[in-house]
């Protein structure tokens, strides 16, 4: 069990900063074509399988003319609680 701890818990971590990676890279304007949007679309292609369900059972939260989106602080939370449990 050691040894998928030892896998699991930086894989979390690493899982983590890719998350933020996203949030960051969504503040920006990214140019089609530059190799912005490559890394873009790679840390989109990585967080979407989680972020998508989330956002699909709790919507963005509509704030005057903008909206925020609460799926990253949902992941991160249970991510948290998944790294609390198995004891990272």
């Amino acid at each position: 069990m050691s040894a998928l701890l030892a896998v699991l818990c930086p894989l979390i971590w690493i899982y983590v900063l890719l998350l933020f990676g996203t949030i960051i890279l969504s503040w920006f304007p990214v140019e089609p074509g530059s190799g912005l949007e490559r890394v873009h679309l790679a840390l989109r292609t990585v967080t979407e399988p989680v972020l998508g369900p989330v956002r699909r059972v709790l919507p963005p939260l509509r704030i005057g003319a903008g909206a925020v989106d609460l799926s990253p602080i949902v992941v991160f939370f249970g991510l948290r609680i998944i790294q609390v449990i198995i004891g990272c």
